[in-house]
């Protein structure tokens, strides 16, 4: 069981109502005045409550009946009264809005009954309201509410079973949320898994109601949609709110989804809601960023050092070291990109820019791993017969038009369709709000599967082919330990993209650290494991390494007996210069 929202529960009896013998001993005149409780000088409360009353009944001046528009415009009414209060007067104010929020609903109810319509809807300039009547539910079977863009979604036996007369109404309140605002969010009312500040409404408010006791648990819950009226922000958080008398809470409500434009929320019971938003505290955890600034350091030292390998080392200067160097090459920049500019979130232009360019370095990366195995594809395939004219024609043709070009057309349709999703709030990088996160990681699944399907299919042909070539066993031999060195490389990078994409705002601890460190140590592996495998373990580079640091030694032996000649030189000029009466005597 809830507390009740305004202090006393009541059951909206809305059969025989009339417009007639409304007086002080009227129930809703008396609630209202035990919620107000006005003390000043000039204590209004009782015309105040006498026309509460009226509303509740859906009676205007005059003992006329309202209509559900008349309802809907008795709004300026609070407005008179919230205005006339003085500044910090928030226990009258949230009393003010409380009873008017009651007395809406009743009167709703009561307008709806004496219509014999089953729906009923609408929207005016401070309030939009549908109301159905519910009769014979047999089916089970949900209906949706639907005031200006926010839903309500009920199951029938829920109408059937609480409400009075089976009649529920749902109401959403164009200017009612700044009343009620920030300043009535007290944390103590708030269950939350983690500390949040910043809060505030980001939502119309809206009203559900049947005519049952307020707060009162439901047989089953209820779902509302609301639309924001701010797009939520990466490290911003929606919290399913309802008002409870005096602030907001989020007992007996959660969040069952929500996105950058609207929230959908389930509650227990009926009453007043909203969308609170709240930033979360960006945690920072010094010994991942030391993980991240000091192995990406090394991926970036190995990287320019496999690159300068690639590019000086001829003995193995052929396509597949092109397609390496091409792709250290990105990675390279990538890396340096991302250390110096993803958390640069200001001036936005710059943000995005920098988001377009690691989007762009990435996808080239996975590009170039996707040619390597195009490339070994072919190799083995002309294996047989020694025919290296379709790799060389690969080389020159297709590898740097498909390299750069495929990357520089996706990350060109991106930014056309989306280029708000580029650069955050907190990082300088692709949106997660939204589908637009599959400009990057489609591609990348799909390059995955695909190389991996090449792979296999290298695999199985080499191992067809070391059975029946033996004078080409040891060719075929460094083809498939080629092949084994780019699936082990392809696990890498696929690996560690694969984890990103669950760095998500939903993953919450500890799963979300575990992928956090994940995914740094195994980028860190990208430029240790490329120079390793393909530069420190390869023997014709051994050798060249061996050639290169000889020559360096003769170089600097050499360097060295020039400085000692020309010192030992100048000594040997100098000495007669030195008179002989300078020495001691023995």
């Amino acid at each position: 069981m809830y507390k009740n929202q305004i202090g006393t529960e009541y059951q909206a009896e809305i059969n025989h109502v009339t417009c007639s013998n409304i007086d002080n001993s009227d129930p809703a005149f008396q609630n209202c005045q035990n919620q107000l409780n006005l003390k000043s000088p000039q204590d209004n409360s009782r015309q105040i409550c006498a026309r509460f009353a009226k509303l509740s009944r859906s009676c205007g001046e005059g003992n006329t009946a309202l209509s559900l528009q008349e309802i809907g415009d008795s709004y300026r009414f609070l407005t008179n009264l919230t205005s006339q209060l003085p500044t910090g007067k928030h226990e009258e104010k949230a009393g003010l809005v409380t009873i008017y929020l009651q007395t809406v609903e009743k009167a709703v109810l009561v307008a709806a009954s004496r219509n014999r319509k089953i729906t009923q809807k609408v929207e005016g300039p401070f309030m939009a309201i549908e109301t159905r009547r519910v009769k014979n539910c047999r089916l089970k079977k949900t209906f949706r509410l639907k005031a200006e863009k926010q839903t309500m979604d009920i199951h029938c036996t829920t109408v059937e079973k609480e409400s009075s007369g089976g009649i529920v109404a749902f109401i959403s309140y164009a200017s009612i949320g700044p009343i009620i605002d920030k300043s009535f969010v007290s944390e103590e009312n708030l269950t939350t898994k983690e500390k949040l500040h910043n809060f505030y409404l980001n939502s119309k408010v809206v009203s559900g109601t049947m005519g049952s006791r307020k707060n009162t648990s439901l047989s089953m819950s209820i779902n509302f949609t609301f639309q924001h009226e701010k797009v939520k922000r990466e490290n911003e958080q929606s919290i399913c709110v309802y008002w409870q008398g005096s602030s907001w809470s989020n007992e007996g409500c959660q969040v069952i989804s929500s996105d950058e434009n609207q929230t959908l929320c389930s509650c227990n019971h009926l009453s007043s809601f909203a969308i609170l938003m709240a930033s979360t505290k960006l945690k920072v955890d010094p010994v991942l960023t030391m993980i991240t600034y000091v192995g990406l350091s090394l991926s970036l030292l190995c990287l320019l050092l496999a690159a300068l390998t690639f590019l000086l080392c001829r003995p193995i200067q052929n396509t597949s070291t092109s397609l390496h160097l091409q792709l250290s090459i990105c990675l390279f920049l990538a890396h340096l990109l991302f250390l110096t500019g993803i958390d640069r979130t200001e001036p936005k232009v710059l943000c995005s820019i920098i988001a377009g360019l690691l989007h762009y370095l990435y996808l080239a990366s996975f590009t170039w791993m996707l040619l390597e195995g195009l490339h070994l594809f072919l190799t083995v395939k002309n294996l047989k017969v020694a025919n290296y004219i379709s790799t060389r024609k690969f080389k020159r043709r297709f590898m740097y038009p498909l390299g750069y070009g495929i990357p520089a057309v996706i990350v060109a349709v991106s930014a056309g369709v989306g280029h708000s999703n580029y650069g955050t709030q907190t990082h300088c990088w692709l949106s997660f709000h939204g589908k637009f996160i599959w400009s990057f990681m489609g591609p990348v699944f799909v390059i995955v599967l695909i190389n991996l399907s090449i792979y296999l299919t290298t695999l199985c042909i080499l191992k067809g082919q070391l059975s029946s070539l033996n004078k080409e066993v040891s060719r075929v031999h460094n083809t498939r330990m080629l092949t084994l060195k780019a699936i082990a490389h392809l696990f890498i990078l696929g690996c560690s993209w694969g984890l990103g994409f669950f760095l998500v705002e939903g993953v919450l601890d500890p799963i979300r650290s575990v992928v956090a460190y994940s995914f740094s140590i195994i980028n860190v592996l990208q430029g240790i494991y490329i120079y390793l495998v393909y530069c420190l373990l390869n023997h014709k580079v051994q050798e060249e390494y061996r050639t290169w640091f000889k020559k360096m030694r003769k170089i600097t032996e050499t360097d060295n007996d020039d400085l000692f000649g020309s010192a030992t030189q100048t000594k040997m000029v100098g000495f007669p210069l030195v008179p002989f009466h300078a020495f001691p005597h023995v």
